[in-house]
């Protein structure tokens, strides 16, 4: 019997987890380019002139609320009755069967032939350490919670509360048991019941007939006062076969990209955040406007790439549709062969 509208979860309540704000994580990683023993380091250093007292004094003093979102409007209520399909357990499916779904945010869920991976899964209504509190959702998931098909894996590319939710984690982990993929050091923020498996940049792990390897990213991680960068930060390829997913997870633009091109070749499809840019002197380096998107599509000489990070939480200063008007305008010169760069409503499947 189909369940009703009414049963399923489409957000969760943001599960609280204050302890993160104040506690001080400990760990010991090996020195490397990106750790100096102390705190992990992005590669590119950040550059002079742009001092964290003018962040704060921006998180301070910003309209937070600029979107105007009424919750009761009709993108909203329409999002849970509107006839759409549904994902499906695929055992059978050849493993270059590939379908992308746009659950929201950088919320995808891959389904590379019979596995099914969800990248940074948050279906939570705020993105903070307590319900109420911080940006709140302004769309719900395109997809129910108990509308996934069996989850294989999740791949949490760093720790920030709009990539890293608790509740939701919490929710996949009770059905499914699924390993968790991710950087190093954030296995501290989770329960000691997940199944977590770390990873430095570059390093890989088998998930049956799947390879997954953590790649770099030009970001920082931090849940609290006390903890700012001494967990790991960084985006994923899933390989299948001759192919890979790139899933960049939240990034400023960098030579990461042609790098990963380089060792990896042109992904069948990336995944490439598009949104959070303004103020952009203060965003510009741990964020991709659409301009520095639409230049790491490029540079990864992607055979496809969907647009993720936008239309769900208010995090910066640009409007809800302005990621999406700036992508168009950074390809309107672009020869017509170029490879599609792609948006798409929550909830929709891209064949690719």
């Amino acid at each position: 019997m189909k369940q009703k509208t009414e049963q399923l979860h489409f957000q969760l309540p943001t599960q609280d987890c204050w302890s993160h704000i104040w506690r001080q994580p400990s760990f010991k990683f090996m020195y490397s380019n990106h750790h100096n023993g102390e705190r992990f380091l992005n590669t590119v250093p950040r550059p002079e002139g742009r001092r964290r007292a003018e962040l704060f004094k921006w998180l301070l003093t910003r309209k937070s609320s600029t979107w105007k979102m009424d919750v009761n409007h009709n993108e909203h209520a329409e999002s849970a009755t509107v006839k759409r399909a549904i994902p499906q357990d695929r055992p059978e499916a050849s493993i270059d069967d590939w379908q992308v779904w746009f659950v929201g945010h950088a919320t995808v869920l891959l389904q590379i032939g019979p596995y099914n991976l969800l990248t940074d899964p948050v279906w939570g209504e705020h993105a903070s350490p307590k319900q109420g509190k911080g940006p709140k959702r302004v769309i719900p998931a395109g997809i129910a919670l108990e509308e996934l098909p069996t989850i294989h894996a999740v791949l949490l590319s760093h720790n920030h509360y709009d990539h890293m939710d608790l509740a939701t984690l919490q929710w996949l982990h009770d059905k499914f048991a699924m390993p968790i993929y991710t950087g190093l050091g954030n296995s501290w923020y989770l329960p000691k019941s997940f199944h977590v498996l770390e990873m430095d940049w570059w390093q890989s792990s088998l998930l049956h007939d799947l390879k997954i390897i953590y790649t770099p990213a030009q970001h920082f991680s931090g849940r609290g006062l006390r903890d700012q960068n001494r967990a790991l930060w960084g985006g994923f390829s899933v390989l299948a076969g001759q192919d890979h997913c790139f899933f960049a997870g939240d990034t400023g633009y960098s030579p990461h990209f042609k790098e990963i091109q380089s060792r990896l070749g042109a992904p069948r499809i990336s995944l490439l955040p598009i949104g959070a840019y303004e103020p952009r002197e203060l965003m510009r380096y741990m964020h991709l406007n659409p301009q520095d998107a639409f230049q790491a599509h490029q540079d990864l000489r992607s055979k496809c790439s969907l647009a993720i990070h936008y239309r769900t939480f208010q995090l910066t200063d640009e409007s809800r549709e302005q990621p999406e008007i700036d992508l168009k305008v950074a390809m309107k010169n672009t020869s017509k062969l170029m490879t599609p760069f792609i948006c798409v409503r929550e909830g929709r499947r891209l064949v690719v």
